[in-house]
């Protein structure tokens, strides 16, 4: 197995990103799920330009990257980013975020955009 390391900055860098709750908690949900801006607006009842300044650093960093489905741009965790591993290494100790997209699915909210 491959190990790769990060230098100390970049590595305190990410992990100052994800010290953010919102951020981390977007992130475990995105390891699993991909979503749209107007799911994290549900999830976290904040606004949308709140959550879309969350998105962009995560993307500007290359954690996250974003794919257009029609009209929807739709996140999804980089699993190719040089920060994964280390990113996947902290997730494993997170409980699982899922219960937030079932509680959308049971308001009919899941991927309210398309």
């Amino acid at each position: 197995m491959l190990v790769s390391t990060i230098e100390i900055e970049k590595a305190a860098s990410i992990l100052k990103l994800l010290g953010d709750k919102t951020r981390l908690t977007m992130v475990k949900i995105l390891d699993n799920h991909d979503c749209c801006v107007c799911e994290f607006v549900e999830i976290f009842k904040t606004s949308q330009p709140a959550i879309s300044q969350h998105i962009r650093k995560l993307k500007d960093v290359g954690i996250v990257r974003e794919a257009r489905r029609g009209q929807w741009i739709i996140y999804s965790l980089n699993k190719d980013s040089d920060y994964y591993p280390l990113i996947q290494d902290l997730l494993e100790h997170l409980p699982s975020q899922d219960y937030k997209l079932q509680e959308l699915e049971e308001q009919g909210l899941r991927i309210s955009c398309e």
